[in-house]
């Protein structure tokens, strides 16, 4: 059986216990170290699926290297975004297949939720 993101997400994150009571508190994008690129960064992660293959980038642009191929619905949880000439482009971490664990840059076009 699979575990979703948001429980493992919230599972990773701290807990803490007033009057008996406990609360989960998720990390937040903050948390988390951007590269310099990012123009926007959310609030919270998006979790989202690729809808194509498409190519793990070392920077925002198809100019930088590969970092491998991520087939298509291989999840992606990213954390901001930037647009160089006109294009958007996610950062983030890939959270299935073969590349999970790596960082890096999507073409924003091929993700959805």
């Amino acid at each position: 059986m699979r575990t979703p993101a948001r429980l493992v997400a919230l599972t990773s994150a701290a807990l803490l216990t007033t009057g008996g009571a406990t609360l989960a508190v998720a990390p937040t994008a903050s948390a988390v170290s951007m590269p310099s690129k990012c123009q926007y960064a959310w609030n919270t992660p998006h979790y989202a699926k690729t809808t194509a293959v498409v190519n793990l980038r070392t920077g925002p642009s198809t100019s930088y290297s590969s970092k491998g191929n991520l087939s298509k619905r291989t999840r992606f949880t990213h954390y901001c975004i930037a647009y160089p000439h006109g294009k958007n482009w996610a950062w983030g971490k890939v959270t299935s297949g073969p590349n999970k664990g790596k960082r890096g840059w999507v073409y924003y076009k091929y993700l959805t939720l």
